[in-house]
């Protein structure tokens, strides 16, 4: 009897304890891959232990996704950022491109914020969490190329940057946020509400395998301290294809092959 083909590795990483939304948004991304992974050509595992992001747990890794947060330590960046040099892929969400000076994550990571997100700092961001409709700009990439032109996404806390990432010729920004969403937010704060601008959402660095997701906080309760879940990131079949094809394009794998 044939043996079945090996699969790819998938291995995610998060912390899990910062914010009630960006917490709801791991558990749920963690199911959704885990059952994606069921059917397709790839294996899944997560976990919370920064310190497996090492040389020799990489080593078998074929996708490394960022699920909230980024490492903290230093031996954990360095070998990121070796296996990123050398072939590796990864996929990160939302919250893990978060980085300000002042705050419990702050920009003491040039190499991962300026060189490989090319983002710089996080500037600011809209509140509360809302649906904004997507504009695809680049239709020949292979995570964009089945997707609408325009398409509206779960309610997400959108995020500004730093760097303006059309200024960096190795930036491919794949979807930005159409300007027919404007006003973009509901407030209260007024700064919180974006009435123009540039925002890229999803993005790719050419010298490397990676792709960035600004998706990744559900809307909370938490006017009401009951921390309750008002929104899923996954409860969108165009936004899903997106994050489906974008993992498949990571690991080189047809899509086409989920039974």
């Amino acid at each position: 009897m044939a043996q079945s083909p090996a699969k790819y590795k998938v291995v995610a990483f998060y912390t899990g304890k910062n914010d009630p939304a960006h917490i709801s948004f791991v558990h749920e991304v963690d199911k959704w891959l885990t059952e994606l992974a069921k059917d397709s050509c790839f294996e899944y595992e997560s976990t919370n232990d920064w310190n497996r992001l090492n040389k020799d747990n990489l080593s078998g890794v074929d996708v490394v996704v960022f699920l909230d947060t980024r490492p903290d330590s230093l031996p954990n960046r360095l070998a990121f950022q070796n296996y990123m040099e050398n072939g590796g892929a990864w996929l990160g969400f939302h919250f893990c491109a978060f980085a300000l000076d002042g705050s419990t994550y702050p920009q003491n990571w040039d190499w991962y914020h300026e060189t490989f997100l090319g983002s710089g700092q996080y500037k600011g961001n809209t509140w509360r969490p809302t649906t904004a409709i997507m504009n695809v700009e680049n239709n020949s990439h292979p995570v964009t190329s089945d997707l609408p032109n325009n398409f509206v996404a779960s309610p997400n806390e959108w995020y500004s940057w730093e760097n303006d990432l059309r200024e960096n010729p190795y930036i491919d920004i794949l979807v930005s946020i159409d300007s027919s969403s404007f006003p973009l937010g509901t407030g209260p704060k007024k700064h919180e509400i974006w009435h123009d601008g540039y925002y890229p959402v999803v993005w790719t660095n050419r010298h490397f395998e990676m792709l960035y997701i600004n998706m990744g906080h559900n809307d909370i309760d938490y006017e009401s301290d009951t921390n309750k879940e008002l929104s899923f990131t996954f409860n969108n079949a165009v936004q899903n294809k997106l994050i489906i094809d974008a993992l498949f394009w990571l690991i080189s794998c047809d899509s086409s092959s989920m039974r």
